[in-house]
């Protein structure tokens, strides 16, 4: 995420005119493809018969790496946010975005709030046959809740199963295809983060954390991590707006008092009070690790970016704890 006052100078614009995405200037940053041929992609025991290719527009590059994989030469997949400095929250799509999502056969949107602009976006832009997947839909959270589905792992296995099958629904001729993709996707691309995933699980569940924003919080939960920093102050974060004197007062004390193992920021998200707390928590000699909004550098694949974050993660944990 940008700081803060991108998003509300963001939210006056849409309040003043409302969002018109056919009609934006096309001198914007266009969509680019979704990475594909990054190290530690799926791949599958030769091509299918079929020749269908489907076009897969993703709102978000994190969903559009997944789909890239799961998709190989059957899928040609378009990321509306690749840039790693883009808040999703408050993108402005463009004319040649609009011109993109004509052409899907195929889209996912984050859903939750997280990415109206899509929904927007794929309203003013209709098309016959269109099969859409938001995932916050999917996985059954619902408008105010937690947006960031893509830091669950259980979420993120749930997505996969889904978008194979709606591969298989658009071009059946391939579905022995989409499912090779898919069984070398799980077993292998990701191996190295369902395998972090399960050993932070086993060895740190229950450790105590703080962190700077909401969107750590599916992932201390998919690794049994005890999140102690106040919700309220990690939405205020996320949201951009300011947090509670009360709420900072409190995650003070947890740092001062070494309550909490390690802190979790978003790098892409640094606000002067976060910076306050990442500059308390080193001073007090709490190990500080980081995540990301988006895929980041840009060039990496869903798996690529995950596994670094959570080395990063397991680290932090293992210099805290002495485990």
């Amino acid at each position: 995420m940008t700081p803060a006052i991108y998003r509300s100078a963001a939210l006056a614009r849409i309040a003043a005119g409302g969002l018109v995405v056919v009609a934006l200037a096309a001198t914007s940053a266009c969509a680019t493809s979704a990475p594909k041929s990054s190290g530690g992609n799926a791949s599958a025991s030769g091509d299918a018969s079929g020749g269908k290719v489907i076009h897969v527009v993703a709102a978000e590059n994190f969903w559009g790496s997944i789909a890239a994989q799961l998709g190989g030469s059957h899928a040609k997949v378009t990321s509306v946010i690749t840039n790693p400095a883009t808040d999703p929250h408050d993108y402005e799509p463009t004319a040649a975005d609009a011109r993109t999502v004509s052409g899907a056969q195929y889209t996912i949107v984050n859903g939750v709030g997280y990415d109206a602009w899509a929904d927007k976006l794929l309203a003013a832009n209709p098309a016959d046959g269109r099969i859409g997947l938001k995932v916050g839909d999917l996985v059954g959270v619902k408008p105010g809740g937690n947006p960031h589905r893509w830091y669950s792992p259980d979420n993120v296995h749930q997505v996969i199963e889904k978008i194979t099958a709606d591969y298989k629904k658009i071009d059946p001729a391939d579905a022995a295809y989409f499912d090779q993709r898919k069984t070398a996707f799980e077993t292998t691309s990701l191996g190295e983060y369902n395998q972090l995933v399960s050993q932070i699980k086993a060895k740190y569940a229950g450790t105590p954390i703080g962190a700077s924003e909401s969107i750590v919080t599916p992932l201390a939960e998919g690794l049994g991590l005890k999140m102690l920093t106040p919700e309220t102050f990690l939405d205020a974060i996320s949201e951009g707006t300011d947090p509670t004197a009360r709420d900072k007062a409190t995650i003070d004390q947890q740092i001062k008092n070494k309550q909490i193992k390690i802190y979790v920021y978003n790098s892409q998200n640094s606000t002067p009070d976060v910076q306050a707390q990442v500059n308390a928590a080193k001073a007090a000699g709490i190990p500080v690790t980081t995540v990301t909004e988006t895929l980041d550098p840009a060039g990496d694949t869903f798996q690529q970016w995950q596994v670094g974050e959570l080395k990063g993660i397991e680290q932090a944990l293992a210099k805290a704890t002495g485990k």
